[in-house]
């Protein structure tokens, strides 16, 4: 199995380093438009299969598409970082043309591909890469949930006090600071809810925290976050290369599911071979569905913004 991703700054190349260790794919692929830096991040990473014992292939490569053929899954991070003080909303107009070229090309070589787009702002990115490519919903996937709910599972487990991979939890709707949706009335820790655990008022700061989680990384780091996310994207990647129909929250094109249309908005999805295998109906409750249509008004007004780059 083959994964390109595009843009080797801290997201991609944490991407790369992880599915290497982890073994989830044979050969890794990192390309960026700065002359070297891919090559440079991939010799790196390959500069520790000795001491973690992996075997996959990682190479660098500056621009060059036809390196990236023949790739199961290729990775879109890339795209200007966010700074302190800006929102994802400020990126769109220049990132939308980055993803935009970056997507004609890869197929170029790389026609079967399932995409997975990290560029923010990323409900509206994966929107952009859908239309301008014409592919099937299913091959275009936003990664911003899976993100949002490991800070989300982080932010409960810190109010539990217990280990986080015991505690379960969703983030859907868009994957902004004040867009995203901590469920937490079905936040679980070991198969309780996480209500019998803590206040409402502990959980409401537990939502709050969590939608903030990526400008507080960034506020404290002076750029985006990169550990987690480019964790996440190898998540996400694992279960499409290896079939594991892991119900991840994702962001996919939306034909009626959750009262919504022609929008990508992140939804529990199962995950396997074939990209979005199934959009999971998990029975939202009014307030939340009143959250989820707030969530898509505003991720909807963005996608407005790429009239001029669609045309």
């Amino acid at each position: 199995m083959k994964v390109t991703i595009v843009g080797a700054g801290n997201v991609g190349a944490t991407c790369a380093d992880v599915i290497s260790y982890r073994g989830i794919a044979s050969e890794v692929v990192l390309l960026d438009i700065k002359e070297g830096f891919a090559e440079g991040k991939a010799m790196d990473i390959m500069q520790c299969a000795t001491t973690t014992g992996f075997n996959t292939r990682v190479s660098g490569s500056t621009n060059d598409y036809s390196k990236t053929a023949n790739s199961d899954v290729v990775v879109i991070t890339s795209g200007i970082p966010r700074k302190p003080g800006m929102t994802r909303e400020e990126l769109i107009g220049i990132n939308a043309g980055i993803v935009k070229t970056v997507a004609d090309n890869v197929l170029k070589f790389s026609p079967d591909a399932i995409i997975v787009v990290v560029s923010n702002p990323m409900d509206t990115m994966t929107y952009l890469t859908l239309k301008a490519t014409g592919l099937p919903k299913n091959r275009i996937i936003g990664m911003g949930g899976a993100l949002d709910s490991s800070r989300f599972k982080y932010y409960l487990s810190q109010a539990l006090a217990k280990p986080s991979n015991d505690v379960q939890g969703m983030v859907i709707g868009g994957h902004g600071d004040t867009t995203m949706i901590p469920l937490t009335r079905l936040a679980s820790y070991n198969g309780s809810p996480v209500s019998n655990f803590l206040s409402q008022e502990v959980l409401d700061k537990v939502a709050a925290d969590t939608m903030v989680g990526g400008a507080t990384l960034t506020g404290l780091l002076g750029t985006s976050a990169w550990y987690a996310p480019g964790a996440s994207v190898a998540y996400l990647v694992d279960s499409i290369l290896n079939d594991q129909k892991k119900m991840i929250p994702c962001s996919v094109f939306l034909e009626g599911e959750y009262g919504q249309s022609d929008i990508c908005l992140g939804v529990p999805c199962i995950i396997g071979k074939n990209g979005i295998e199934e959009i999971v109906d998990i029975q939202l409750n009014d307030a939340e569905k009143a959250l989820f249509a707030k969530s898509a008004d505003a991720v909807r007004a963005m996608n407005g913004d790429l009239k001029a780059v669609l045309s």
